[in-house]
């Protein structure tokens, strides 16, 4: 019965998805002229994604400390990742960002192409010119006022834990000089585990806002040391996540 209704679900997104995309496609036409960041199309891209978490009988979200996001911001905005389904939660935040997502996304189906409709930022891995592209359009981005979303990590985890961040995103924030907005994930990779479709039993995808690493200390530390904090104050933010049932 379990492998039945994660057929059904399954085949829900994939026929829903073009009607999804199709509403996107509405909306950018309807806003683009007064809307510079795309903000209705986000929110618009993010009610798809909280939709498929609402009819998931394998999935709820628990989104706690939103307020922490301060909407008249612009962050660099870094998180741990587990799962595909990090995005998904990320969006159920309701807050307005630019992904940061490697350039092959951009072509998924319907997914991707609302992905090129928002502005999101590409990134070829292994690329310096792809890289310095994308240094160049989160600073575009950060400047019109829109919040950049990095994994620092650079791929979702294999084990679950936390992995070493690396220190583009901090970069970004320094040359920026916007703060750093900490992120924490829990209950994704439990839930469908990397490289995999299986929906593994019922489980609860949380997200925390843990709060800034203000400007003056982004501006005062080093990329490095930056990194080690986030990291650092993330796994902490994942633990406390972890004892939420």
């Amino acid at each position: 019965m379990g492998k039945l209704i994660a057929l059904l679900y399954w085949t829900f997104i994939f026929v829903s998805a073009p009607l999804f995309f199709c509403l996107n496609i509405i909306a950018w036409f309807l806003t683009i002229a007064f809307d510079r960041r795309l903000a209705v199309l986000h929110w618009m891209t993010s009610f798809w994604a909280r939709t498929y978490l609402f009819t998931s009988p394998f999935w709820k979200g628990l989104v706690l400390d939103r307020d922490k996001w301060d909407n008249k911001k612009a962050y660099v905005v870094v998180s741990n990742h587990q799962s595909q389904l990090d995005i998904m939660i990320s969006f159920c935040v309701f807050k307005h960002f630019k992904w940061v997502s490697k350039r092959e996304m951009f072509w998924v189906p319907c997914v991707g192409w609302t992905m090129f409709l928002n502005r999101y930022i590409g990134l070829r891995r292994g690329n310096l010119s792809s890289v310095r592209q994308m240094y160049n359009d989160c600073i575009k981005a950060i400047e019109s006022g829109s919040s950049v979303f990095l994994f620092p990590e650079g791929t979702r985890s294999k084990d679950g834990e936390v992995s070493d961040f690396k220190g583009g995103a901090f970069a970004i924030a320094k040359r920026a000089k916007v703060p750093v907005l900490l992120i924490a994930i829990s209950g994704t990779a439990e839930a469908l585990p990397k490289n995999k479709m299986l929906m593994m039993g019922k489980h609860t995808l949380k997200i925390k806002v843990l709060g800034e690493i203000p400007v003056e200390e982004v501006e005062a530390l080093s990329e490095k040391e930056l990194a080690t904090m986030a990291r650092e104050r993330i796994i902490e933010g994942v633990s406390e996540l972890d004892q939420i049932n």
